[in-house]
């Protein structure tokens, strides 16, 4: 692999990575109130990070099982780190909350330093045997790049999908006798 395009994917997925990993604690972490703009957020973030990285995706093949793969492993793991975070309603005003304690920030930054590993290995260590791989399973030379920067991007805007999917549900079943006491 030319080490201009496998640098250039190292760039991507760290600033993928430290986007992503930004957005998720800054908004969870604590007790914080579930507001529309905090749902809103992270599909503004992947709104950004998807055509600013995703040039080209692919359709058919290796390539597409690989994307497909990325969304299911972001799925899991997203569903992974939202179980750890609690909803409720605050009981002065009703308003729908959630807590996310060291486990949550634990589970989303371990996520974020293994696929900084991934990226890093992918140019220091053994990027080579997946290319030869790639290869082996008809990726074309010039779609390397592309198949494990859109892994990359799905898993993270999969994992970030997720959480605020699995925030807009809790919060809407929660317990409708308390919303007499506030609003959302």
């Amino acid at each position: 692999m030319p080490r201009k395009a496998v640098m250039s994917t190292l760039a991507t997925a760290l600033i993928i990575n430290v986007a992503v990993l930004f957005t998720t604690l800054e908004a969870d972490l604590g007790t914080r109130k579930i507001s529309n703009v905090r749902l809103l957020r992270p599909v503004l973030v992947a709104a950004v990070i998807i055509p600013l990285f995703l040039h080209q995706i692919l359709l058919s093949g290796t390539g597409l099982v690989i994307e497909v793969v990325a969304v299911l492993v972001g799925l899991v793991l997203g569903a992974l780190a939202a179980s750890r975070f609690q909803v409720s309603r605050d009981h002065g005003t009703g308003r729908a909350m959630s807590r996310a304690g060291w486990s949550y920030a634990l589970i989303w930054t371990a996520i974020m330093l293994a696929r900084t590993a991934f990226s890093y290995g992918m140019q220091h260590w053994f990027g080579s045997p997946v290319a030869t791989w790639l290869l082996e399973h008809s990726v074309a030379p010039g779609d390397i790049v592309a198949v494990i920067t859109n892994g990359l991007i799905f898993m993270a805007v999969a994992m970030m999908l997720t959480r605020t999917l699995s925030l807009a549900v809790r919060r809407q079943r929660l317990p409708q006798a308390a919303l007499a006491a506030g609003s959302l």
